[in-house]
């Protein structure tokens, strides 16, 4: 399995998107909306340097996160209940 890069991302975001793709760990209110697809809970949610880095999350989503971790609230709860990659390949 190929690496995951996470610098697409502002810094201070990395860490909540890692623990959530790798563990399954609930990721803030932000991130939660986004990997959601609720684009204007995303918007509502985002701070200023988030609100300018939409393109990016787009852009980390369609390149570098698994595709069944994202898409729809359904999608978020699934993955949080397998635990991640880590609980996909235990």
């Amino acid at each position: 399995m190929r690496k995951i890069n996470y610098s697409r991302l502002p810094a201070y975001m990395q860490d909540g998107m890692r623990r959530y793709i790798e563990n399954g760990i609930p990721p803030g209110s932000f991130q939660t909306a986004v990997l959601s697809n609720d684009l204007m809970g995303a918007f509502r949610r985002a701070d200023d340097v988030n609100r300018l880095a939409m393109l990016d999350y787009a852009m980390f989503l369609h390149n570098e996160a698994p595709c069944g971790c994202f898409g729809s609230p359904e999608h978020v709860k699934d993955w949080i209940a397998q635990g991640g990659l880590a609980g996909l390949l235990a």
